[in-house]
């Protein structure tokens, strides 16, 4: 199972069922996929799809209201000391590599607007930043959402 790119409807509704519930007990798992109890166990064992197992936190309730977006562009000769600043910054929640003019995007957590603007000028401070853009997320709509539903399967199928 689980194999490099081949997947049977099956093992696609298992994988679906864990993205929509990962504490989704082997019972569950079982029902809803007509997939043996020992099968589920063996093939969850030894797979390599499923990089981590983590939990998508309300960061509001822990007074982390404001979420952005922010785009950065730096200097050639910047890029390997901002990517480990980053890296190691507490309100980094997802750092990415990207191209089309900047060279990472930074989903960063903050309580306030006022944080994020102390953290861009901080950012501004250390570093030579050529350009940058900041998209507030003003609503969060879907997240984690692909492969989660059941009727997603269809559309790999």
């Amino acid at each position: 199972m689980f194999g490099k790119q081949h997947f049977s409807k099956k093992e696609l509704l298992l994988i679906s069922n864990l993205r929509k519930s990962g504490r989704s007990t082997l019972t569950e798992l079982s029902a809803k996929t007509d997939i043996p109890i020992s099968t589920i166990h063996e093939k969850l064992k030894h797979q390599k799809l499923i990089r981590r197992h983590t939990c998508i936190l309300d960061f509001n309730m822990l007074g982390y209201s404001t979420v952005a977006n922010i785009l950065l562009r730096v200097k050639k000769g910047e890029k390997d000391n901002l990517q480990n600043y980053l890296l190691k910054h507490f309100n980094v929640n997802s750092l990415y590599k990207v191209n089309s003019g900047y060279d990472y995007m930074v989903e960063g957590i903050f309580k306030n607007i006022k944080e994020i603007e102390e953290f861009l000028e901080i950012i501004d401070d250390k570093f030579r930043i050529r350009s940058k853009q900041v998209y507030y997320i003003i609503d969060e709509l879907a997240k984690e959402r692909f492969l989660s539903e059941a009727e997603h399967v269809n559309g790999i199928v």
